[in-house]
């Protein structure tokens, strides 16, 4: 039988972390609650202890939000979004691209895409007691490889002229593509 504080800690794990997290340390707490109850302690006790052992319920939340591999991928790309914006940005006013056929709308779009997409991942690198909100990532990353590949289909429908600029921007995206898919992998994965 466990006491009603442990199982009161494992329903608030369970509400705000993936189920195998949640399962993983609740095993670990009743695992502690048991080797107390096993020393000699009352089950309110054992329980009491268990849970200073352990940490409070925010506290280990809180650390596993920390560590979650939404948020790291989310810091990540956000930490490589400065240096592909900075290429396309001197590649695209070198080949003059406000010159460029593109629609006015099809320019807004883009650009609002981008901006909801970097809040999605500022959201998930920031989160601290939210898990959920770090999965946030799981979602802009498709974003970023489609926002990636419209980038480089434009310049190849409307570029007038290869520059070193458009190379290395478009050197910089691809690399982006490779790393974004295999950081999606890995989020779906876990």
């Amino acid at each position: 039988m466990t006491a009603p504080l442990i199982e009161s800690y494992t329903a608030s794990l369970r509400r705000r972390l993936p189920a195998t997290l949640a399962e993983e340390a609740a095993a670990g707490l009743q695992e502690t609650y048991e080797r107390h109850l096993a020393d000699g302690s009352t089950q309110d006790a054992a329980a009491r202890d268990a849970i200073a052992e352990f940490g409070q319920a925010p506290l280990v939340i809180s650390e596993f939000t920390r560590q979650a591999p939404g948020r790291r991928a989310a810091r990540l790309l956000l930490a490589t979004g400065p240096a592909a914006g900075s290429c396309w940005a001197a590649a695209l006013i070198t080949s003059r691209a406000w010159t460029w056929p593109v629609p006015g709308a099809a320019r807004l779009a883009f650009g609002t895409i981008l901006l909801l997409t970097v809040l999605a991942l500022l959201a998930a690198a920031t989160s601290h007691s939210s898990y959920r909100r770090t999965r946030l990532s799981v979602l802009a990353c498709p974003v970023i490889l489609a926002l990636d590949a419209t980038t480089i289909t434009a310049v190849a429908a409307f570029a007038p002229a290869p520059t070193w600029p458009l190379a290395a921007a478009l050197t910089v995206s691809l690399a982006r593509i490779a790393f974004t898919t295999r950081t999606m992998r890995r989020l779906t994965a876990s």
